[in-house]
């Protein structure tokens, strides 16, 4: 447990004066100077507040001065120049190093923008070995570092998904000879199948309760989205397309959001939970959707637009705008801030992950495992 110790209290007032509407890649980053911090501690920050919309420049051209030191732990003090005010001023302990220096950068974020911080989070992926193939589920903290492997199926593996406020994953593997859906919860190692019906069984989304689960089932004849209970039951089909794939569910768990086929082309669409009609939504300049992941705030739905290559794309989700391309890259997953996206792209013949600010498009590459890493959730 990360011990914080306050040496001064945070003042009421408007310390948030990043409180604005953002744009997807066009927002200007929070200018912020730092000094005092060297190695790790120095690069944890960088990078936290990088992917949460922050950049670093001199003194003179900063509205924030970050100061501090790392040596035996991280203590550090955070100044609005401009109001000539101490926002921020704490020491940590009972950690690492980098665990003490995410903490500080979550401070930091919460006391200028009011919102709470992704430092502390985690991701799971998939890594294969040789690139291709058989490969296995890992978990890691959000920027890579500290990946441990979860599973030991020496098989093809797929589609790891958080289930919510839980320390548990889905995820589909070839363990067993068919692509099956396996619950796994991180605390206890417990494993068990959830869906194994004949043909495919894939992308399982838990609901934002953690009651309900999405997934991609063949039984019928056409790969479709069904819905059933935490536990396999209670199973129920909700469309009936062509090629319907990678459901994901609306934060108050009233919608569906999926990819599918219509008139030849692939299209995004979503469905009322519970089964009705379905309604398509407009990714006019990004074409062949696939791959989306609606964000916590409800605002955004990211996805993967194939248009030669690959591009990470956000799209209102009420449909107000058209969708935004921001980056080469695919599989793109919400951090639980719904500003920041991890996902993987093309390095040489293998995938690496990285994290991307949407508003600022400012990106940084993920610690690596070795072999490809691709396909990461975002635990929320």
């Amino acid at each position: 447990m990360i011990a914080a110790t306050p040496l001064l209290a945070q003042e009421n007032g408007n310390l948030h004066m990043n409180e604005r509407i953002p744009v997807p890649g066009m927002t200007p980053p929070i200018p912020v100077s730092m000094s005092g911090f060297t190695g790790e501690g120095a690069e944890v920050l960088k990078f936290d507040l990088t992917v949460q919309g922050f950049s670093f420049v001199t003194p003179d051209a900063a509205q924030y001065l970050i100061n501090g030191s790392d040596a035996g732990g991280i203590s550090g003090n955070l100044t609005d120049k401009f109001a000539r005010r101490v926002l921020l001023s704490r020491s940590y302990n009972g950690a690492s190093l980098r665990r003490q220096a995410h903490a500080f950068a979550d401070d930091i974020v919460l006391a200028v923008t009011g919102k709470k911080g992704i430092g502390q989070t985690k991701i799971a992926f998939k890594s294969q070995p040789s690139g291709y193939g058989a490969g296995e589920i890992y978990v890691a903290d959000f920027d890579g570092h500290n990946a441990q492997r979860i599973t030991s199926d020496n098989a093809i593996v797929a589609k790891p998904a958080w289930v919510p406020g839980r320390l548990a994953l889905y995820y589909t593997s070839y363990a067993l000879d068919n692509p099956d859906i396996f619950y796994h919860s991180l605390t206890s190692g417990q494993r068990r199948k959830i869906a194994a019906y004949s043909g495919l069984n894939t992308s399982a989304a838990a609901s934002p309760d953690g009651a309900k689960i999405a997934m991609v089932l063949s039984k019928s004849g056409s790969a479709n989205i069904w819905v059933c209970n935490a536990d396999g039951t209670n199973l129920k089909q909700i469309t009936t397309g062509v090629e319907d794939s990678s459901p994901v569910w609306s934060p108050d768990g009233e919608w569906i959001c999926f990819e599918t086929k219509h008139n030849e082309r692939r299209r995004l669409a979503k469905v009322p939970a519970g089964g009705g009609a379905v309604q398509y939504i407009s990714t006019t300049g990004a074409a062949n959707p696939t791959e989306p992941d609606w964000s916590p705030d409800g605002k955004w739905i990211a996805f993967t637009s194939q248009m030669g290559d690959f591009n990470i794309c956000v799209v209102p989700a009420d449909g107000s705008a058209p969708p935004t391309i921001l980056v080469e890259g695919q599989n793109p997953s919400w951090a639980p801030n719904s500003r920041t996206l991890v996902f993987n792209r093309s390095l040489g013949y293998r995938q690496v992950l990285s994290v991307l600010d949407v508003f600022t498009k400012q990106d940084k590459d993920c610690a690596r495992t070795t072999g490809s890493s691709s396909q990461p959730a975002w635990a929320k």
